[in-house]
C-alpha cells in the first residue's frame, strides 16, 4: 500500500507539465494582428519619450525610415523594442537583409526584423534577436511587401544587456545605428 501511494505522488508530480518553459516570452503591449505592437502608451518609464516622441529615427536606402519607440527592460531577462518602419519610396518595400543572413533564420522568418542586434559598446557585447524553439525570431514578421506610403509597426526581443548598460544601439541591415536608452527595470 505504501509503495502503491508513493509511486501515484511521482506519477503525479512527474505529470501534466504546465508548459511554462515552453512558453514564448511576448510584449505586454497589444498586438495590431500584423505582428507587430499596437496601441499602449510609451511613456518615460517603459523607455519611451513622455512626450511621445520617438527614442529614434533613422533613414536608409530606397527612402526606408525606421523608428524606435520604445526600449524596455522586461522581466524574465530580455528586451523589447518597438517602433515603426516607413516606406517613403515609390515602390513595395521587401525589407531586404532584415531577416538576417542565417539560413536558418532566413528561411523561417522572411520579410522580419529576425538580423537585427542591440549593441551594448559598454559591455562589449552583441545580442541577437531571440528565437522560440522552431527557430523562429520573437520579432514582428511583416507578411507582406510595405506598400509605397505605408507604415508598419514592428517588436524584436533580445537577451537583457546588465543593468547599468541601458545605452545600446540597434542595428539592422543596412541602416543607420539607432542609438537608445531601454527603460524599464525588471
Amino acid at each position: 500500500m505504501v509503495l502503491a501511494t508513493g509511486l501515484v505522488l511521482t506519477a503525479a508530480g512527474c505529470g501534466g507539465d504546465s508548459g511554462d518553459d515552453a512558453k514564448e516570452p511576448r510584449p505586454s503591449e497589444k498586438t495590431d494582428g500584423s505582428g507587430g505592437i499596437g496601441g499602449g502608451d510609451s511613456g518615460g518609464q517603459s523607455g519611451g519619450s513622455a512626450d511621445g516622441e520617438p527614442l529614434a529615427q533613422v533613414r536608409g536606402g530606397e527612402d526606408i525610415t525606421l523608428t524606435v519607440n520604445s526600449a524596455r527592460r522586461e522581466s524574465g531577462g530580455f528586451v523589447t523594442l518597438t517602433g515603426k518602419v516607413t516606406n517613403g519610396s515609390g515602390k513595395a518595400w521587401v525589407a531586404p537583409g532584415w531577416e538576417g543572413n542565417e539560413s536558418e533564420l532566413a528561411l523561417r522568418n522572411k520579410l522580419s526584423v529576425a538580423g537585427a542586434k542591440l549593441v551594448d559598446k559598454k559591455g562589449k557585447k552583441r545580442y541577437l534577436v531571440l528565437r522560440d524553439t522552431e527557430g523562429r525570431c520573437l520579432c514582428t514578421s511583416f507578411g507582406q511587401p510595405i506598400q509605397p506610403g505605408k507604415s508598419k509597426t514592428w517588436y524584436a526581443q533580445f537577451p537583457a544587456p546588465p543593468q547599468g548598460n541601458d545605452k545600446v544601439e540597434f542595428q539592422i541591415a543596412d541602416m543607420p545605428p539607432a542609438t537608445v536608452t531601454i527603460g524599464g527595470g525588471e
